[in-house]
């Protein structure tokens, strides 16, 4: 079959900045936000890659907080999106939103336009975890986004919650499973609490505000999440993502299976499918004045070489827990990966992280734990 691409649209706006968060990201401000909307169209339409880039059947609103645009902002973003590129009838179009932020008017206007998959950050049920973290929701307000979510019509929601917050235990951390799997959301995306240099949180917890995240704990969270939720039906197909059957993302997929996909907006980055990756400047205000003026956004280009490739398809390719099909990447790449790697996959294999089995190559729970030393022997 042939692979259709995906689009990423960037919205860097917030109401307020986590704490911990280190993505491309700032406060909402009315009238930069109408210029960046004028300015990602103009990126869309004027998009040129290759002569068969035009089928899609994901488009994917990140953020930041999308769901603060006007209704008529997204709907000339995604006239633009079907400007340029022919998307297809069962496309997955998801929004990220912020629970507090979206009425049950609004979230109908979202479902009219054709959005059609909702994601967003409950992180926790404890306000006072939400409130150490900066968040500008409480959990009654995750409850409510779930409610008018349903009663607008929207049939696939995902949610997010972090493990190993400063001060969290097992027992609270429990009871958000039994807070969130209540909910019965279609897809659950789960994190274990990364601290970013140079975020508030780091600063906290370098001047002793905050206590320190206890790995060892937040990886007996992450057991009993697998645990708790696996109970209930839901499927771990990713490193970080869980769904009920059917439900697994189709746009976020595409970056685990190396398959096309086109950023747009501040800080987007884009793969061509074979070998091109590129990304756009990372300020807002940067990004808008070079659209304005004529100048590409695109600030760094890399040209992935054959190592890179295998590479590549072999660390993004063991996120997804049914592994790297072995057959796969002989016809692919025209060499053995377990000759390719023997030395290091003998000595993963002997530590327990992963494992081999009907020309699979997959991550054991404890190689899951410890993904980032696994992958790093393939970078």
């Amino acid at each position: 079959m042939m692979k259709r691409a995906g689009i990423y649209i960037h919205i860097p706006f917030c109401r307020a900045r986590c704490s911990y968060c280190d993505f491309a990201t700032g406060a909402y401000e009315g009238a930069l936000v109408e210029r960046y909307v004028r300015a990602l169209t103009s990126e869309i339409v004027n998009f040129r890659v290759s002569e068969d880039d035009s089928d899609v059947d994901t488009v994917y609103f990140g953020g930041g907080t999308p769901s603060l645009l006007k209704q008529s902002q997204v709907a000339h973003i995604l006239e633009a999106v079907k400007m340029r590129f022919r998307v297809g009838a069962d496309a997955e179009i998801t929004m990220e939103m912020n629970p507090g932020t979206v009425s049950l008017d609004v979230l109908r206007e979202f479902r009219a336009l054709g959005v059609n998959r909702a994601s967003f950050g409950a992180q926790t049920f404890d306000d006072r975890e939400l409130k150490r973290l900066g968040r500008t929701h409480t959990a009654a307000d995750v409850r409510r986004t779930i409610k008018d979510l349903r009663a607008s019509g929207f049939t696939n929601v995902s949610f997010d919650l972090i493990a190993g917050l400063p001060g969290q235990t097992l027992k609270a951390w429990s009871r958000n499973l039994d807070e969130a799997l209540a909910l019965r959301p279609e897809h659950l995306s789960f994190y274990l609490l990364e601290v970013h240099e140079g975020t508030p949180l780091a600063g906290q917890i370098q001047k002793g505000v905050q206590p320190r995240p206890d790995d060892d704990l937040a990886a007996e969270m992450y057991r009993l999440m697998l645990e708790r939720a696996g109970a209930e039906g839901y499927e771990h197909y990713e490193i970080s993502n869980l769904c009920l059957k059917g439900y697994a993302s189709r746009h976020n997929t595409k970056y685990w299976t190396g398959e096309a996909v086109y950023g747009f907006g501040c800080s987007a980055h884009s793969f061509d499918g074979a070998r091109t990756r590129w990304a756009n400047e990372r300020d807002a205000r940067s990004y808008t004045e070079a659209i304005e003026q004529k100048r590409t956004p695109i600030v760094e280009t890399v040209e992935l070489d054959e190592h890179a490739r295998r590479a590549e398809s072999v660390f993004l390719g063991l996120r997804l827990m049914r592994g790297v099909n072995l057959s796969e990447y002989r016809a692919r790449f025209g060499r053995d990966l377990r000759d390719e790697y023997s030395s290091d996959l003998e000595r993963l294999t002997d530590a327990g992280l992963i494992v081999f089995g009907d020309e699979l190559m997959k991550l054991t729970t404890d190689g899951v734990l410890l993904s980032n030393e696994v992958f790093s022997l393939f970078v």
